[in-house]
């Protein structure tokens, strides 16, 4: 299996499908302005630090390695591209001014790290590596997000969790501080390392997307990124790219695709408003019933009957007392899914154990579900 890197891992978290064009079919994503723009910063970071002995290059040598090393793919005009070329300018400029004023000689800049996690090969590149005071590290990975990150991003950010991994393996050092940097603010955003359960959590997450891969495992997940650069693959988006003949055949009465589902759409539609007008009306006649004190209320054809239906139970505490002493508890016990899975995540129970119960995981439902959504103009 090919060594796993951390895009490939959140590509496949958020799609396996798209995972499998890219990165098994060989498909290529359209070239977009914010790779380019990002990729330009971070190489103009690597410049500045990656000196043999300081002092880090002039503010006048550092823009003319961004004009000389300037990506142009993805811009959407010439207007656009100049913009963004003289914000970057702009952004070196406080770049420098803040680092050159106490530069020290990182660790690592743009450190290729290859490691292995129980057999999976994870590779990538740390963007820069510190060696703090008291002798542990500091990771740095630059980014040009356009908002600056909070608390709960820097928690939950997959790709320092990987890299403190890279760094304790590669360097046998501890890893004391993690950190994003906001390009376009120049602020560092940092908080202390990962603890044992959150490296082992992500541990399990590289084995698992690695079995994923390996099984073959490649259904198509909506997320916040859909359409991607390759619906006519997905199963989503699919039918808007099939010729007419395919794409439209007749499915209900002679309509056509297009057709069927507006009707769809509308009688849904219908339905809610008869459910709503339905609901307002049973309201309107209990009310009455309990007011005048009724149980049943006449029409000119019908009669309707209303009554206060209680609804028996039982509390398992009291039920369990008594059956237990009468050693009848065992009659009544249910499977409980939740401490099922608890209990094959619980590292207590032994591992011969875990197996055995992960084995006896099934699908034990599966039906079809429709869901009605309006696709304005944009989309």
């Amino acid at each position: 299996m090919r060594p796993l890197s951390y895009t490939q891992i959140s590509l496949y978290q958020s799609c396996p499908l798209c995972y499998k064009l890219q990165y098994i079919d060989g498909l290529k994503p359209k070239d977009r302005w914010y790779f380019s723009f990002g990729k330009t910063m971070h190489m103009c970071a690597e410049h500045f630090f990656k000196v043999r002995v300081p002092p880090p290059p002039s503010l006048e040598e550092l823009l003319q390695f961004y004009e000389q090393n300037w990506l142009s793919e993805g811009y959407e005009s010439t207007e656009e591209e100049a913009r963004y070329k003289s914000y970057g300018q702009e952004i070196l400029a406080k770049f420098w001014q803040i680092h050159q004023a106490d530069f020290r000689m990182p660790v690592a800049v743009e450190r290729l790290f290859n490691i292995s996690i129980e057999g999976v090969r994870l590779i990538g590149f740390i963007d820069r590596v510190d060696k703090l005071d008291n002798g542990g590290l500091s990771i740095v990975d630059y980014k040009t997000n356009k908002e600056l990150f909070t608390t709960e991003d820097m928690e939950k950010d997959l790709q320092l969790t990987l890299y403190q991994l890279a760094a304790e393996q590669t360097w046998q050092l501890p890893v004391e501080r993690l950190t994003l940097y906001h390009f376009r603010t120049n602020t560092p955003c940092s908080c202390g390392p990962r603890d044992k359960v959150q490296l082992n959590e992500t541990k399990r997450l590289v084995l698992e997307v690695a079995e994923g891969i390996a099984q073959q495992k490649f259904p198509a997940i909506e997320n916040q990124y859909c359409p991607c650069d390759f619906p006519e693959y997905c199963p989503y988006y699919r039918q808007q790219y099939m010729i007419p003949e395919l794409a439209q055949p007749a499915i209900l009465d002679g309509g056509t695709v297009t057709e069927t589902v507006e009707h769809y759409a509308s009688l849904q539609n219908q339905i809610k408003e008869l459910q709503s007008q339905f609901e307002g009306i049973r309201q309107q006649l209990i009310d009455f019933c309990q007011t005048e004190g009724l149980n049943r209320v006449y029409g000119s054809a019908h009669a309707i009957t209303y009554k206060l239906v209680e609804k028996t139970g039982f509390n398992e505490d009291d039920v369990r007392s008594l059956l237990e002493h009468e050693g009848l508890w065992h009659e009544v016990l249910s499977l409980d899914q939740s401490r099922l899975r608890q209990l094959i995540a619980d590292e207590m129970v032994t591992k011969d154990v875990r197996e055995k119960l992960e084995t006896l995981r099934q699908v034990i439902s599966a039906y079809p579900q429709l869901w009605v959504k309006k696709v304005t103009e944009e989309e």
